[in-house]
């Protein structure tokens, strides 16, 4: 690991200042990517902030409180164990506790954090590996998983530039719940971003992987008041049971009366560059009565015009049938 310079920040006026002046500086909270991706020489600061002090000095950054119109603020210093198990997301938005828990390990869902997990880095093998072409790593220098073994990388939203996958489970359930992303600058300017717009496609520029400036920090994430939210659930499909990121997953969320499909919220992982809403998959349920028709209606809206290579061709049906599934075992509670 190379040397850098160290400083905890005492307030979050200090944090993006202390950044906003050095391009590779970087932030560092559950530092469960960061500190991986150094070690690898993949990310490289000369400068780091550690902003964990703060959740100290301004408590809302490590707290999960109700909105006084509904929904829920979460701090982004919130560790990803404290929001898996809290009684208001398991009681409101399973969903979000559910693909919490099907992340990573304990030990280390007790170090992240919600903003960390937010702007985690893929895991495609040839942006890990320095002695490899990856123009998310280095533009310029070629996408090597276009041609090589790409069983893992994303099959939507891909460009001839990256096919890496986005890593996140809790993005998926974000995402599916029409999550906010609120944001603070080095000036004290505050804005608010829908997490549908928080992450970019890959298109000509990979390296830019979100609409958040350098020396903004993510301060919270809002989650609007949304009733059928209790009927949701996240199924991940991987390779082991545990500690494996996804070949594909599903969010859902469904407003079923009387049989009939009145409103869906619908998000995968595992298969896109980004956290993937998938607002046609809700459209073709919109209307419909829950059956296994508008399960299969709903996957193939989903996964139409999916672009698969050569070793992840078997995700669009995989895809495909986790949706169905998911739909299915929501529909059904």
């Amino acid at each position: 690991m190379r040397d850098f310079h160290y400083k905890r920040a005492k307030s979050m006026e200090d944090a993006t200042r202390s950044i906003s002046g050095d391009p590779t500086a970087k932030m560092l909270a559950g530092g469960t990517t960061l500190i991986d991706l150094m070690k690898l020489y993949v990310e490289r600061p000369d400068f780091i902030v550690d902003i964990n002090p703060l959740g100290k000095i301004s408590s809302d950054l490590v707290a999960i409180a109700p909105l006084a119109h509904g929904g829920l603020r979460i701090g982004s210093l919130v560790r990803n164990s404290d929001l898996a198990w809290n009684d208001l997301v398991k009681r409101d938005y399973p969903v979000l506790s559910e693909a919490l828990l099907a992340g990573a390990s304990g030990q280390i869902r007790n170090m992240a954090t919600v903003g960390g997990n937010l702007l985690q880095r893929t895991r495609c093998e040839y942006f890990r590996d320095t002695s490899m072409g990856c123009n998310k790593r280095e533009p310029g220098s070629g996408c090597s998983a276009l041609d090589g073994f790409n069983r893992m990388h994303a099959i939507l939203g891909t460009s001839e530039k990256c096919i890496a996958a986005n890593p996140s489970d809790m993005s998926v359930a974000l995402v599916a719940l029409d999550a906010q992303v609120r944001v603070r600058s080095s000036a004290g300017a505050e804005r608010t971003i829908p997490l549908v717009d928080f992450h970019l496609l890959p298109g000509e520029h990979p390296e830019r992987e979100s609409v958040l400036h350098h020396d903004e920090l993510i301060t919270a994430v809002d989650l609007p008041a949304i009733p059928f939210a209790r009927r949701s659930h996240y199924i991940k499909v991987r390779d082991r049971s545990s500690y494996a990121f996804a070949l594909a997953s599903a969010a859902v969320a469904l407003d079923l009366r009387d049989g009939m499909i009145h409103d869906a919220r619908v998000a995968m992982g595992g298969v896109g560059t980004k956290p993937w809403r998938s607002h046609v998959a809700e459209k073709a349920l919109i209307g419909l009565r829950a059956s296994d028709d508008a399960w299969r209606a709903a996957a193939e809206a989903a996964l139409h015009g999916a672009k698969p290579h050569r070793y992840n061709k078997f995700k669009i049906e995989l895809a495909k049938r986790t949706l169905v599934k998911t739909l299915s075992e929501v529909a059904a509670m």
